[in-house]
């Protein structure tokens, strides 16, 4: 593996926490260029710290000109990892305008427009993988998180799109949706509170009784574990898996 990485370059969104730190984690250890893309704080300086060879970058993905500005800066992309997320937890007739719209702009038009703007240089290179952090979301729906579904639905849709017009430019640019059930992260442990409201439950009984109780194996997902699988589809080999939904979701949709 790491002959396939070492000199290449990634962009990593959603870098200093949870999936986005173990695949910038990941494909450092592997040789390859990370920059981690995630809101300016104390989780990103502490990536700094931890890793000094990884490149920080702060960007509000909710801004396209932040976007923009951070292409410019940056080397020319070979991955790009969209994995920055955000999650609500409301019913449709209560959902907050300005909620959707950050989720909208952050999780579908920022994956867009990274890739839009980095997929020419890997067309004129001849490598590349865009990699979309999807969700078992991305293919069955929960009540109450009908942005998020709709979000990660359509990242599979956009990625399915991508693979037929890469594959006709370069069989060597490939695209992935990583597709994962409930993976212990901070996005996970925050909606804890929001899930137990919502099914007038104790906050301890929210991960047996509502997260994992569609998974046939009932435990969370490392984060590690979805790096890996990450780390897997930038095989040359895994070239033929190009536009398709990988799926980490413990057995959920064997039902």
């Amino acid at each position: 593996m790491p002959e396939t990485l070492r000199g290449k370059h990634a962009i990593v969104t959603g870098a200093a926490s949870g999936i986005g730190l173990a695949v910038t984690q990941q494909l450092a250890a592997d040789g390859c260029a990370v920059t981690a893309v995630d809101l300016a704080g104390p989780p990103l300086d502490e990536l700094a710290r931890a890793h000094p060879r990884v490149r920080i970058a702060p960007c509000d993905l909710g801004h396209p000109s932040e976007i923009h500005r951070l292409v410019a800066q940056v080397d020319n992309a070979d991955i790009i990892v969209n994995n920055a997320g955000i999650q609500r937890v409301h019913p449709v007739e209560e959902f907050p305008e300005e909620e959707w719209d950050t989720m909208i702009a952050v999780m579908l038009t920022a994956p867009y427009l990274l890739t839009k703007l980095c997929l020419p240089g890997m067309y004129e290179r001849g490598w590349g993988r865009v990699i979309n952090v999807s969700s078992v979301h991305g293919l069955v729906a929960s009540p109450y998180k009908s942005c998020y579904v709709a979000c990660k639905h359509a990242l599979i849709g956009f990625t399915k799109a991508l693979a037929l017009e890469a594959g006709a430019r370069c069989s060597d640019v490939t695209t992935h949706a990583i597709c994962p059930s409930y993976v212990r992260t901070p996005l996970v442990e925050k909606q804890i509170a929001d899930q137990a409201k919502a099914h007038r439950l104790d906050e301890s009984e929210v991960v047996e009784q509502v997260m994992l109780s569609s998974n046939a194996v009932r435990r969370l997902i490392e984060p590690e574990e979805v790096a890996e699988a990450v780390r897997y589809v930038c095989r040359d080999g895994a070239w033929s898996m190009s536009g398709a939904a990988l799926t980490l979701d413990a057995g959920w949709l064997a039902h």
